[in-house]
This record gives structure tokens, sequence and C-alpha cells, in this order.
């Protein structure tokens, strides 16, 4: 029953980690707006998504283990390898390519995704749970 509900609610988690990690990402962006020469970062959604739900890491590198004593490499987040550098729309004089109104208007429309998300899955459980219930 737990991998039938597992299936069930597997993109919706996916959806959900991307827009977690993307989040972190404009956040990280939007701290460095005056690190001098730091390069703002994003993920598309859509790429990241479907690596995601495929469970394979979009462009990431994985270490070979040559030997049996060696440690397994393991990176930050599966998505890393989805990061691409954001496009500069005007160079600043210290190198710095974070654009505080791009940035700012990502980062709410990903937290409005992210919240209709977490509507939808509150939704979906309530119905499950009404269905257990049989009300």
């Amino acid at each position: 029953m737990f991998d039938r509900l597992e299936n069930e609610l597997s993109p919706q988690r996916a959806a959900l980690n991307v827009r977690a990690y993307r989040q972190e990402l404009l956040a990280s962006n939007i701290a460095n707006a005056d690190t001098p020469n730091y390069k703002a970062r994003d993920i598309d959604f859509k790429t990241a998504y479907n690596s995601a739900l495929s469970g394979r890491s979009e462009g990431g590198l994985s270490m070979n283990r040559t030997a049996a004593m060696h440690l397994p490499g393991t990176d930050s987040s599966p998505l890393a390898g989805a990061l691409r550098y954001r496009t500069e729309y005007q160079s600043a004089a210290d190198g710095n390519t974070v654009n505080m109104d791009i940035e700012r208007a990502a980062f709410a429309e990903n937290a409005i995704q992210m919240e209709a998300m977490m509507t939808f899955m509150t939704s979906r459980f309530r119905n499950m749970q009404s269905a257990i219930q049989g009300q």
C-alpha cells in the first residue's frame, strides 16, 4: 500500500524538491548581490524536474571508485548538475551579474508555485483521509 502511495505522490515530491532547490539558489543570488565577481545561478525547472522524475542527475559527474576502500563521491544535491549561470543583462563594474529585480521576481514566482503545490498536496491528503474514513 505504501509503495502505491509513494508512486502516486512521487511527481509532487519531485516538483517540491526542485522548487526548494531553486528557492535556495535564488536566495543565494540575492544574498550575494554585492559580492564582487559573483555570477548569478539558476536552474531550468522543466529540465531539472524531468531529471528528478527519472532519478538521474542532469549533467552531473559521478566519481569512479578504483579501490574498495574509496568512499563514494556524493554531490551536495542531485540537481546540482542542472545549474546554469543566469544571462547577464547589464554589466556591473565589479563583475557581479545579479539583477535584483529579476531575482526578486523569480523568488516570488517560485514561492507562489511552491505554495500552490503545497495547497494541491494538502487537498489530495484530505481527499485520501476522507476516503479512508468513509465520509
